[in-house]
């Protein structure tokens, strides 16, 4: 199918070109464009100007500045697997980026594309969730940044406003050593949609954060499950004392990839997994980061 529809595309040099056009009625941004084009094809977006920030330089930088690190808004899934910074100090970024759609989509699609698709089932929002990420947003009347956990409203709805650009995204490393794992659940290996995902990170000092996608109309924080866990030996009864919080937390639908009650059950699954495999990294023992656990 093809787009059946006129519009203006614009390739602005500097940011503050792109808020200018921006501003104008109709204007949608583009960048990696994995999510744009189709919804163009398939009629879900009439944009009257797209606004391709692919020329605006320093947007496609990986950096880190003590315990924050920082994903311009041209960071793709590919430069995640790739970066030294990463693989340093957040290896469960690259694992989440391994595991989306496939290798021709990585090479386009940008994360901060991803967090502001909002789909429910995109696979960067928990992955940054655990790292306290917050989106950074220029627009007219400024910068600001918006938390993470606030930052989506519901399926397909974010906090930007009209005008605004998300230039980047930053993550916050706890203060401690960390390990982390990603969970995904497909129906196939390849290129697929979650039909449940988790993040977990593990730190030295006994703090825990986990995070599940598609399973509910936006990411979110298990906090119930956090409290149960802080400060505490993560032993295997209190992983299985976990795994029964796991129903308190999401709210699960049934679709075309998945029934709500197989979508819990495997949470349950993912969750047991998902911490054990985090716990033994973290010791130097769990499987190398990129080891699928479910």
């Amino acid at each position: 199918m093809t787009i059946a529809h006129d519009f203006e595309y614009v390739l602005p040099r500097t940011l503050e070109d792109a808020i200018d056009v921006l501003g104008r009625p109709g204007a949608q941004v583009l960048a990696g464009g994995t999510d744009v084009v189709p919804w163009l094809r398939d009629d879900l977006i009439e944009p009257a100007l797209l606004v391709d920030i692919k020329a605006i330089p320093g947007l496609g930088e990986i950096t880190i500045d003590d315990s924050r690190i920082s994903l311009g808004a041209l960071v793709t899934f590919a430069d995640l697997i790739a970066s030294p910074v990463v693989a340093a100090h957040a290896p469960l970024l690259a694992e989440m980026a391994s595991q989306v759609a496939s290798t021709g989509v990585r090479n386009r699609a940008t994360v901060v594309g991803n967090v502001c698709s909002a789909v429910p089932s995109l696979d960067a929002g928990p992955a940054l969730m655990v790292y306290d990420a917050q989106v950074e947003v220029v627009g007219p009347d400024g910068d600001r940044l918006v938390p993470l956990g606030e930052w989506f409203v519901g399926p397909r709805t974010t906090r930007l406003r009209a005008g605004e650009v998300c230039t980047g995204v930053t993550l916050v490393l706890p203060p401690v050593d960390h390990a982390g794992a990603f969970l995904k659940l497909a129906r196939y290996s390849g290129e697929d949609l979650a039909q449940a995902n988790l993040a977990v990170v593990v730190t030295e000092d006994r703090n825990y954060r986990l995070a599940f996608g598609a399973v509910a109309p936006v990411p979110l924080r298990a906090r119930s499950i956090e409290v149960l866990l802080a400060g505490r030996e993560l032993e295997d009864s209190l992983v299985e004392e976990a795994a029964q919080l796991v129903a308190d937390e999401i709210s699960p639908i049934t679709d075309i990839r998945a029934t709500a009650s197989y979508r819990s059950h495997m949470c349950r699954v993912m969750l047991r997994r998902g911490l054990r495999a985090a716990r033994d990294r973290l010791a130097g023992t769990g499987p190398p980061y990129g080891t699928h656990v479910i």
